[in-house]
């Protein structure tokens, strides 16, 4: 493959990369704030008598669960990434000018 193609590889994947670590940070942050309100919202929903107060606390759960499960996929695409960088930078090492 000529060093060219290999060199748009490498910049649209070094670009796919920073934004997915961008996102990460994001989605980190959003996790530890869903992750605080659902322990709240747990212990809300044992000492309440109220039945809204336990749908509440098994909802913030559940989204806590569903970002948890969004940032390990970011995690693997993340890796996925860096590997094609690497295969990439490789490439770039070996092949003649």
């Amino acid at each position: 493959m000529s060093r060219f193609i290999n060199q748009r590889r490498l910049t649209r994947v070094h670009r796919q990369l920073a934004q997915a670590r961008d996102e990460l940070a994001v989605v980190q942050q959003q996790l530890v704030a869903l992750t605080d309100y659902a322990d709240d919202a747990r212990v809300r929903a044992l000492v309440s008598d109220h039945p809204h107060d336990t749908v509440v606390g098994r909802d913030a759960t559940k989204s806590a669960e569903a970002m948890s499960r969004s940032r390990d996929a970011l995690i693997h695409s993340i890796a996925r990434l860096e590997r094609e960088q690497d295969d990439l930078l490789d490439r770039l090492v070996v092949e003649p000018r």
